[in-house]
C-alpha cells in the first residue's frame, strides 16, 4: 500500500505540473515530445528529443546519442544553432520549429541576422524511386535583421555515431569528390553486412555520407571533432585533413565529416546553404535465403549515381515537398480539426521511418516494418494492420508490398497452420515467424486477430483499386483462414490478441467483432472474384452473427469487454471497418451508444483501452473517435492524443502506449502503428479516392 502511495502521489505531482506548463497566455506553439529531423529506415533515424534544438545532442530514435552539429558566424562571432556542443558556444535564439509532413524548419534570430534551418526527408509515396532514397536535405536561409549587411560563415558536422552500433567499434573515413559534389563518407571497419538482429541496435555496416555541390564552394574536412568545433570558431574555416590513422574506434576523437560555407556578405535579400546526409547501407533485408537491397538501387545505380540525381533533383524536390505538405495539411483540417492535422504531420515520417523499402529478386517492391521497441519483429501483422490506413490512402503500391510477404510465407511450406502468421521473423531477417511457439506450435499465438486482419486489408486494398486481383492470386490461402474464422471467429478461444500487454482473453468481444468484419470482407472479396452464391451465403451469415453478437455484447448503454464479463467495456475499434468499407452490419445505435459511453471514461489525455487499466493506445482511440459522425464528437475523443503528445514527460519519437491520466509512457516507441491516426482520412470518400487516386 506505501509503494501505491508514494507511486500516486508522483503521479499527482507530474500531473499537476503539465497542467501548470499549460496555463499560458497566448498562443502556444506544439511541443512534439521528439522531433524529426532525419528520417529514412528503421536505422537511419536522428531525433531531437528538446524544445530547443541547442538544448541537447540529436539521438536515433533508440535515444542513443547520434550527434550533428550547426553553428554560424556573423562577424567573427559565433553562435549554437544545433547539438549541445560546443557548449562553450552561445545558443542563437530559438523563435519558433514547424513540423510538416516531409519536413521539420527550426527559425533562429538575433539583432543581426535571421535563420532558417530546414530538414527535409522527401518521403514521397506517390513515387516510391524517391521515397526509397536515403538521403535528407539540410539547408540554411539567412538574412539581415537590422537592414544591415553580415559576414556570415555556416558550419555543420555528422560523425561516426551513425554508422556503429556502439561506439567501441572501429571506424574508416575518406573524402572524396562524386561528379559535381564534394562529399566525404564514414564507415565501420568490418563492413560485415546484415551481422546481427534485433530491437535495440544500430546500424555497423554500409557509410554514412556528407555531400555538397561544387558551385557552393563549400570546404569539406575530416577531422576529430574538437578539432573541426576549435578551427571553426577561430577563423570560420576548417582545417585540412588530419594526419590520423585509420582505423580508429569512433569513441577515440569522434572523427567526424564537416562542411563550412562562406556566405559573404548577407543583406536582406538573404544566402542559402544547403547539404546532404546520406546512409549506404549496401544490403538492407535478409528474406529467406536472400539479401536484398534497398529498392532505389533496382535499376542498378550506384550509390555515387543515386547522390548525384539527388542533388540534381533538389530544386524540384523542395517545391514538390512544400506543395504535398501543404495540400495534405489541407486535406488532414478539414476531416480532423487542426490539432489532428499537427498529429498527423508529425508522425509522417516516423510511419515512414519505421519500414525498409527493398526489391526482392525478380524487382518487385517489398516494404518491411520494424516492431521498434516491442519485440523488433519485422513483418509483423498486427502492426501492419493499424499502420494500413497511412498506406490505403496514399499507395496500393506500398499496401500489396506490405502485405505480399506475409501471404507468401502463409502459402509456403514453412507455415503449417490454418491461420494467419503473427510475424516475418526479427529485423532485418525475415526468416520465418519467431514470436510465441514460432512454426513449431500454436503457443500463444493470435490467431483470430492476425487473421481477421489480413482479410480486412485485403478487403479495403480491392475497394480502393476497384478490383480483387491481388487477393486472387493468393485465393487458397485466404479460403482457408475464412474457413478459420467461421470456425472459431465469433466466440475466440483464450488467446492473446494485438494488444497482447493485457494479456489472454477469452470471448473477447472486440476480437469477435474484427472476425465478423473480416468474413463480410472476404464476402466482398469473393463477389469481385465472382463467387456471387458464396459471397450471398457469407453476407447473410454475418448479418446473423452481427444480431447474435449485439445481444450477447450489449450491457446496458454500452458493450462488454467479453461476453463473459459483466460491468466491463472495451473500445470497439475495429468496428471502425464496418462504417469505411460501407457494410452498415452493426446498427448506428450501437456505434452512438459506444461514443457516449466513452466520453464518461476518458482521462486528461485519452480513452483508455479497456476497463481493466488506465492505459491507452493512441491508434486505437483515433480508430474509435472515428466511429463517431458528428465532427464534434470525434475531437473531443481524439484531441487529447494531441494533449498527451504535447505534455508528455517522455522525450522520444511518439509513443503509442502510455497513462491517460499522466501522459506517462508505459512502452513503445517510433511505432509505425500510428499511421492509423490517417484512418479518419479513410472516412471521407472524396478525400480517399483523391489521394489513393494519385
Amino acid at each position: 500500500m506505501k509503494r501505491f502511495i508514494i507511486a500516486f502521489f508522483f503521479q499527482v505531482v507530474i500531473f499537476a505540473t503539465l497542467l501548470s506548463q499549460s496555463a499560458v497566455t497566448g498562443p502556444v506553439q506544439f511541443r512534439a515530445p521528439s522531433v524529426p529531423l532525419i528520417t529514412h529506415d528503421p536505422y537511419f533515424s536522428i531525433w531531437s528529443p528538446s524544445d530547443r534544438l541547442t538544448d541537447m545532442e540529436t539521438v536515433h530514435w533508440t535515444g542513443t546519442r547520434n550527434p550533428v552539429h550547426s553553428m554560424i558566424r556573423v562577424d567573427g562571432k559565433v553562435y549554437r544553432l544545433m547539438g549541445a556542443s560546443p557548449s562553450q558556444v552561445e545558443p542563437m535564439k530559438q523563435k519558433s520549429v514547424n513540423i510538416t509532413p516531409t519536413g521539420t524548419t527550426y527559425e533562429f534570430s538575433n539583432q543581426n541576422v535571421k535563420v532558417s534551418l530546414n530538414f527535409t526527408s522527401p518521403l514521397l509515396v506517390r513515387d516510391i524511386d524517391i521515397l526509397s532514397r536515403p538521403v535528407t536535405y539540410i539547408s540554411w536561409n539567412v538574412s539581415s535583421a537590422d537592414n544591415t549587411s553580415h559576414q556570415v560563415q555556416v558550419y555543420f558536422d555528422c560523425g561516426p555515431e551513425l554508422c556503429v552500433n556502439n561506439t567501441d567499434q572501429n571506424i574508416t573515413w575518406e573524402i572524396k569528390e562524386v561528379n559535381d559534389l564534394k562529399a566525404s563518407r564514414i564507415g565501420s571497419q568490418d563492413q560485415k553486412y546484415l551481422n546481427k538482429s534485433g530491437d535495440n541496435l544500430r546500424i555497423d555496416w554500409g557509410y554514412v555520407w556528407l555531400a555538397v555541390p561544387k558551385k557552393q564552394n563549400p570546404v569539406i574536412s575530416a577531422a576529430q571533432r574538437n578539432v573541426l568545433f576549435k578551427s571553426f570558431i577561430s577563423g570560420g574555416t576548417l582545417p585540412k585533413e588530419e594526419t590520423y590513422s585509420t582505423p580508429k574506434k569512433a569513441k577515440d576523437g569522434f572523427v567526424s565529416m564537416s562542411a563550412v560555407w562562406d556566405l559573404g556578405k548577407t543583406g536582406t535579400d538573404g544566402s542559402t546553404a544547403w547539404a546532404m546526409v546520406a546512409y549506404d547501407d549496401i544490403y538492407s533485408i535478409r528474406y529467406f535465403e536472400n539479401d536484398l537491397q534497398a529498392w532505389w538501387r533496382h535499376t542498378g545505380l550506384s550509390f555515387e549515381k543515386m547522390l548525384t540525381a539527388a542533388a540534381s533533383d533538389y530544386p524540384k524536390l523542395m517545391i514538390s515537398c512544400r506543395a504535398f505538405d501543404n495540400e495534405l495539411m489541407s486535406d488532414l483540417e478539414k476531416v480532423g480539426g487542426e490539432k489532428y492535422a499537427q498529429m498527423c504531420a508529425l508522425v509522417y515520417r516516423q510511419c515512414l521511418a519505421a519500414h525498409k523499402l527493398v526489391a526482392d529478386k525478380k524487382g518487385n517492391p517489398l516494404f518491411f516494418p520494424k516492431e521498434n521497441f516491442s519485440n523488433g519483429c519485422i513483418g509483423t501483422v498486427d502492426v501492419i494492420y493499424p499502420f494500413s490506413p497511412f498506406v490505403l490512402l496514399f499507395s496500393p503500391v506500398l499496401t500489396k508490398a506490405m502485405l505480399q510477404p506475409v501471404i507468401e510465407y502463409a502459402s509456403s511450406g514453412k507455415w503449417k497452420f490454418s491461420f494467419a502468421p503473427h510475424d516475418l521473423g526479427t529485423y532485418p531477417y525475415a526468416t520465418g515467424q519467431v514470436y510465441g511457439g514460432g512454426e513449431k506450435d500454436e503457443t500463444d499465438q493470435m490467431p483470430v486477430e492476425e487473421t481477421g486482419n489480413m482479410i480486412i486489408m485485403l478487403s479495403a486494398l480491392a475497394k480502393v483499386e476497384g478490383n480483387a486481383g491481388f487477393a486472387k492470386q493468393y485465393w487458397p490461402v485466404i479460403e482457408k483462414w475464412a474457413d478459420y474464422l467461421i470456425s472459431k471467429g465469433f466466440d475466440p478461444e483464450n488467446q492473446l490478441c494485438t494488444d497482447d500487454f493485457a494479456g489472454h482473453l477469452a470471448h473477447n468481444v472486440n476480437l469477435s467483432a474484427k472476425a465478423i468484419v473480416a468474413l463480410r470482407s472476404y464476402a466482398m472479396l469473393c463477389e469481385m472474384n465472382g463467387y456471387k452464391d458464396k459471397s450471398s451465403a457469407l453476407t447473410d451469415k454475418t448479418k446473423n452473427m452481427t444480431k447474435e453478437w449485439v445481444r450477447l455484447a450489449t450491457e446496458g448503454n454500452h458493450t462488454l469487454l467479453a461476453f463473459d464479463q459483466k460491468s466491463t467495456w472495451s473500445q470497439k475499434y475495429n468496428l471502425v471497418w464496418d462504417k469505411i468499407l460501407d457494410y452498415n452490419l452493426f446498427p448506428k445505435e450501437v456505434m452512438k451508444n459506444e461514443i457516449a459511453y466513452y466520453k464518461t471514461v476518458m482521462g486528461p489525455f485519452g480513452l483508455p483501452l479497456d476497463s481493466r487499466e488506465r492505459y491507452t493506445k493512441n491508434d486505437w482511440i483515433t480508430w474509435t473517435a472515428t466511429l463517431a459522425d458528428d465532427q464534434a464528437d470525434f475531437r473531443s475523443i481524439f484531441d487529447p492524443v494531441y494533449d498527451y503528445a504535447n505534455k508528455t514527460p517522455n522525450r522520444i519519437p511518439l509513443s503509442d502506449w502510455y497513462i491517460v491520466d499522466n501522459a506517462q509512457q508505459v512502452g513503445f516507441q517510433a511505432r509505425s502503428v500510428v499511421g492509423g491516426f490517417y484512418i479518419k482520412m479513410l472516412d471521407n470518400k472524396d478525400i480517399w479516392k483523391k489521394w489513393s487516386g494519385k
